[in-house]
C-alpha cells in the first residue's frame, strides 16, 4: 500500500473516531500527524509542525477574545440594536444585509477570513438575541465573502486572474466574477428559505425601541428577569443556547426572546436602546481599528485584534476578566489539529499524487468534473487559493486540447474549492464555529460539518455542468 493512500486511510479513520466516540477530532489529527508523519512520511518534528496554522491560531484566538470583551461590556448589544433600527425592526433582512456586507469587503480587497472574522461574531450575536439559526446567519456571512471574493480587484480574483495569466490560458475577469457571486447568491437564496427565512418574513418588523412583541416595554420585562439564571454579560450561565430566561433554540420563526437586561443597560437606556458607555465607545472604536488595519494597512487580523483587546483589558479589567476563558478553545484544537495532518498530507505529496492521478485520465470532460471535487474536498480543509494554484496547472494538458473551455473550467474550480469553505474545518467555517456566542458548540459544528459535505456533494458537480459541459471560453 502507498504512503499516500495511508495517510487518506489514516484519516477517514480519525473521522469515524471523533464521530462515534465523541472525541475532539483536533486532538486525534494531531496524533494521527505524530504517527503518519514519524512511521509512514519519515518527518521530524519540525516537518510536521510545518503545517500547524500559526496564523490562524491567531486570528481564532484573537477574534474571539476581543468580540468577548465585546459582548462582556454590552457592545454587541449596542450593534444589535443598532442593527435592527436600520432596517426598521425587519429581522428578515439582517442575514442579507450580512450577506452584503462580507461581499462588500471582499470585493474591494479583503482576504475572505478577515471579512468573516470582522462581520461573523456581530451576525452570530443578532442570530442568537432574535432566534435566527445561526446556520443560517453564519453561512449567509461565508457565502458572501465568497460572493464578491473574484472581483478582479479582489485578493482571490487577482491571484487566480495571475495564475491564468501566466499559464497562458484564455480568461474572463468579469466571468469569474460573475460565476461565483451568482452561485453564492443562488446558494444563499436556497438557505434563506430552507433554514427559515419565510418565517422571519412572516415576523414581520420587531420593536426597535426595547418594546417587546407584544409592545410592553423590553427593558421593564428585563428587570424582572435580569438576575434569572444570567452572567454578566447578560447569557445563561446554565446551559448554552439560551438568552435570558427565554430559550434560544435557533430555530427560525419563532418569537423574539425575551433578552435579560444587565445592570449597567438599566441605567443607561434611553428610550428602551442602549446608550454608549465610555468601555462601548472604546470598543467600538477598538473594531473600526481592526477594519482599517485589515483593509487599510493589510495587519494581521489575529495580531491585530489580540493588541485591541489587551487595550481594552488594561482599561476596564472587570468587563474583560471572564473573556480569556471565552475564548473558543475546544475549537482552536480541533481547527489547528486537523489542519496540522492536512500539513503533513501536503507535505509527504498525498494531494499533489491524487491531482496527477486524476490528470492523467484521458477522457476531458470526465478528468474535469474530478479536478473540480479534488478541489472541493481538499480546499474544505486547506487554503483555497493553494489548491486553485496547484489544479489549474494540472488542467492545462487536457485545456490545451481545445475540448474544454478554459474560462468555464477556470470558473468551475473556482467556485468548486470556495463556496466550501463553510466547512467547520476551513478557516471560514472555523470562524464562524467559534464566533457563535451561547450555542451548543458540538451541534454548531455538525451541522456546519454536515451542511459542508452537502456542499462539497453537489456543487462541483452543479458547477461542471453549468460551467464546464457548456464549453465557455
Amino acid at each position: 500500500m502507498s504512503p499516500e493512500l495511508v495517510s487518506i486511510l489514516v484519516l477517514v479513520v480519525v473521522f469515524v473516531i471523533a464521530t462515534t466516540r465523541s472525541v475532539n477530532m483536533g486532538a486525534l489529527a494531531f496524533a494521527a500527524a505524530f504517527g503518519v508523519g514519524t512511521l509512514v512520511a519519515d518527518l521530524d518534528a519540525d516537518g510536521i509542525f510545518a503545517g500547524f496554522p500559526g496564523d490562524l491560531f491567531v486570528v481564532l484566538v484573537g477574534v474571539t477574545y476581543l468580540f468577548a470583551i465585546a459582548r462582556a461590556n454590552g457592545t454587541t448589544d449596542w450593534l444589535v440594536h443598532a442593527a435592527v433600527r436600520l432596517v426598521r425592526g425587519r429581522v428578515a433582512l439582517i442575514p442579507w444585509v450580512m450577506f452584503a456586507l462580507t461581499g462588500a469587503l471582499t470585493a474591494i480587497g479583503a482576504v475572505s477570513p478577515a471579512a468573516v472574522a470582522i462581520v461573523a461574531p456581530i451576525a452570530l450575536s443578532f442570530a442568537t438575541r432574535y432566534s435566527i439559526s445561526p446556520l443560517l446567519m453564519g453561512t449567509m456571512v461565508v457565502h458572501g465573502a465568497q460572493a464578491g471574493g473574484f472581483s478582479p480587484i479582489s485578493i482571490y480574483g487577482s491571484i487566480v486572474n495571475g495564475i491564468v495569466e501566466r499559464e497562458h490560458l484564455p480568461g474572463s475577469e468579469v466571468g469569474l466574477f460573475l460565476a461565483s457571486l451568482i452561485a453564492n447568491l443562488l446558494i444563499a437564496a436556497v438557505l434563506f428559505t430552507v433554514l427559515g427565512g419565510r418565517k422571519l418574513w412572516a415576523r414581520g418588523s420587531v420593536p426597535v425601541h426595547g418594546e417587546d412583541s407584544a409592545g410592553r416595554d423590553g427593558d421593564a420585562e428585563g428587570d424582572a428577569t435580569a438576575n434569572a439564571g444570567t452572567g454578566p454579560a447578560g447569557t445563561d450561565t446554565e446551559g448554552a443556547g439560551t438568552t435570558g430566561t427565554t430559550p434560544a433554540t435557533g430555530a427560525a420563526g419563532t418569537a423574539p426572546t425575551a433578552v435579560a437586561t444587565r445592570p449597567d443597560r438599566d441605567a443607561g437606556s434611553v428610550g428602551g436602546a442602549t446608550r454608549l458607555t465610555p468601555a462601548r465607545t472604546a470598543t467600538l472604536v477598538a473594531l473600526v481599528a481592526l477594519v482599517v488595519a485589515v483593509l487599510g494597512f493589510d495587519l494581521d487580523a489575529g495580531l491585530t485584534a489580540v493588541s485591541l483587546a489587551v487595550v481594552l483589558s488594561t482599561a476596564w479589567p472587570d468587563d474583560s476578566r471572564r473573556a480569556v476563558g471565552e475564548i473558543a478553545w475546544s475549537t482552536v484544537l480541533l481547527i489547528c489539529g486537523v489542519l496540522t495532518y492536512v500539513g503533513v498530507l501536503e507535505e509527504m505529496g498525498t494531494i499533489t499524487w491524487a491531482g496527477e492521478g486524476v490528470g492523467g485520465i484521458g477522457v476531458p470532460l470526465l478528468a474535469a468534473l474530478l479536478l473540480c471535487y479534488i478541489g472541493a474536498v481538499v480546499s474544505a480543509f486547506a487554503s483555497s487559493v493553494g489548491i486553485m494554484g496547484a489544479l489549474i496547472p494540472l488542467a492545462v494538458p487536457f485545456l490545451a486540447q481545445g475540448e474544454i473551455g478554459a474560462a468555464g473550467m477556470v470558473a468551475a474550480l473556482a467556485v468548486s474549492a470556495t463556496v466550501v469553505d463553510v466547512s467547520p474545518f476551513s478557516t471560514n467555517g472555523a470562524l464562524v464555529l467559534a464566533a457563535a456566542p451561547d450555542v451548543d458548540r458540538e451541534r454548531f459544528f455538525r451541522q456546519l460539518m454536515v451542511y459542508g459535505g452537502i456542499v462539497v456533494a453537489a456543487v462541483p458537480a452543479l458547477a461542471w455542468l453549468v460551467l464546464v459541459v457548456p464549453g465557455f471560453g
